[in-house]
C-alpha cells in the first residue's frame, strides 16, 4: 500500500475565487475558492493512496490504467476526472494527438524499464507524462503519483520530490521542481533527477 505524503500542491491566495473555467466539471457546488479546490482534491488524493497498490510494470504501463489511476486521485471532485482533456491549453500537447502520445508513452517506458536504471527509466517517464498533459488538471500530481508506483514497481523507494532538503517554503520546491523539468524539456535530465531523490 502506498503510504500518505504531502504532495507539491499549486501555489496561490486560497481565497482567490474559482472563474467559470476554473468550475468545468466540478461535482462540487459549494466550491468557491482556490483553496477550497484544493482541499477537497488533497482530500481525495489521500483516499486514494490508501486504497492503491503498487500493480507490476507492465499493468502501470498502460494508457488505461494512468486514466484509471488520475479517475481515483481526483474523481469525487471532478466529472472528467480519468478522461483525456479536448480543449487546448496554455502547456501540453494538442488534445487530439493525446491518445497516441500516451499509447507511445507506455510503450517506450516498458523499454525504458527494462534497459535503464529505475531512476532513469522513472525520471524520462515523469517528464514525458507531464509534458503531454493529458488532462484538465492534476497532471503534476498524477504524474508524480504515477513515477512513485513505477519506483516501487521497480524495488525502489518512491521518490522524496524535495522533501528532505531541509525546510524550504512550498513555493520554493515548486520552483526547483518547474526548473528540473524545463531542463528535462531541453534534454538535460540531471536536475530533475536530483530532485526527485533529494
Amino acid at each position: 500500500m502506498i503510504s500518505p505524503r504531502e504532495p507539491i500542491l499549486p501555489i496561490g491566495d486560497g481565497h482567490t475565487p474559482l472563474g467559470d473555467d476554473d468550475r468545468w466539471g466540478l461535482k462540487l457546488s459549494y466550491i468557491t475558492t482556490r483553496g477550497e479546490l484544493n482541499e477537497v482534491e488533497q482530500d481525495n488524493i489521500l483516499r486514494a493512496r490508501r486504497t492503491l497498490r503498487v500493480p507490476k510494470v507492465n499493468a502501470l504501463l498502460d494508457d488505461q490504467y494512468l486514466r484509471n489511476l488520475h479517475k481515483v486521485m481526483f474523481g469525487d471532485v471532478w466529472r472528467w476526472a480519468g478522461q483525456y482533456r479536448q480543449r487546448e491549453m496554455s502547456i501540453g500537447i494538442d488534445p487530439g494527438q493525446i491518445a497516441t502520445s500516451m499509447r507511445d508513452l507506455v510503450s517506450d517506458a516498458k523499454i525504458w524499464a527494462q534497459h535503464e536504471p529505475p531512476l532513469t527509466a522513472t525520471v524520462r517517464f515523469h517528464h514525458r507524462l507531464v509534458w503531454i498533459h493529458p488532462f484538465t488538471n492534476g497532471n503534476g500530481r498524477h504524474g508524480r503519483q504515477a513515477a512513485d508506483l513505477l519506483m516501487e514497481a521497480l524495488g525502489q523507494p518512491p521518490f522524496t520530490w524535495g522533501a528532505t532538503a531541509g525546510a524550504r517554503r512550498i513555493e520554493h520546491v515548486r520552483l526547483e521542481y518547474l526548473n528540473a523539468l524545463r531542463s528535462a524539456d531541453r534534454g538535460d535530465y540531471g536536475p530533475l533527477e536530483e530532485f526527485v531523490i533529494s
